[in-house]
């Protein structure tokens, strides 16, 4: 006697959810990887992470179908809806950091410890050919205001050494932290300023950053002003502050040191 075995339907959201998912993925990392390695521009590359970032959240929308229609119907495919959730959160979890930033730092791109009169980025020929021939742009009133509210550790290093020693340890705090040191100019000259510019990028994606910092004698010893500004975009999510953060932190771990 044979017996009618009805199966019963499988969920196609939740069938397709992780496809997507792994498609999201992969586009993801072949398109990280492409920037890193200069491949593609930064304005292309970051259009094609939209649209990896676009998929995921159609395999996530997928999922949550999947989901409504196992409940309601008794469909078949839970762990599939399961595994392309999963897929979909890795390729999301990223841009979503990076959103919640986003939404509680401010909208700045160019950062300086000193906000009346920020360092002015060289136009040397050297200087303008490693920024790609750009020049950050002075910096609205208003925009430093939301600085100074956002970043009060933001400040100013002053050393009690002289202005050709505070140098040398600034240069030496730049190599530390493996930046790109494009031009060095030492103290001296009519006023005494002593000046380094420099690049850093990105640990993933490479971004560039400028990076200018002015050596200024002082009586008391010397002030050492740094502004870093973000080469793309119009908010930096942070970037910017850290890197003055690690620079400050860097220089007077040295400046201990010498004591």
């Amino acid at each position: 006697m044979r017996r009618l075995i009805i199966e019963e339907p499988f969920s196609r959201p939740a069938k397709w959810s992780p496809r997507l998912a792994w498609f999201a993925l992969a586009v993801t990392i072949l398109v990280v990887l492409m920037i890193r390695f200069n491949r593609i521009d930064y304005q292309s590359g970051f259009t094609a992470l939209g649209a990896g970032v676009a998929i995921a959240l159609l395999a996530v929308g997928l999922s949550l179908i999947g989901f409504v229609r196992i409940w309601q119907e008794g469909r078949q495919g839970l762990g599939s809806a399961i595994k392309g959730l999963i897929i979909a959160a890795l390729v999301l979890a990223y841009p979503a950091f990076m959103g919640l930033k986003a939404a509680t730092l401010p909208a700045i791109s160019d950062v300086s410890t000193d906000t009346e009169n920020p360092p002015l980025f060289s136009r040397s020929r050297a200087a303008l050919q490693a920024r790609d021939g750009r020049i950050p742009p002075d910096v609205p009133p208003e925009t430093r205001e939301m600085q100074r509210e956002a970043y009060v550790q933001i400040a100013p290093l002053t050393l009690d050494i002289g202005p050709e020693e505070a140098f040398a340890l600034v240069r030496k705090a730049a190599e530390n932290l493996g930046w790109q040191i494009v031009e060095a100019v030492p103290p001296g000259g009519r006023v005494g300023l002593g000046r380094l510019e420099a690049v850093d990028r990105s640990l993933v994606l490479k971004m560039p950053y400028d990076i200018t910092i002015r050596v200024r004698p002082r009586v008391d010893g010397t002030r050492i002003d740094i502004r870093s500004a973000s080469r793309f975009g119009s908010h930096d999510l942070g970037a910017n502050a850290e890197q003055i953060r690690d620079f400050l932190e860097e220089a007077s771990n040295l400046a201990i040191a010498v004591r």
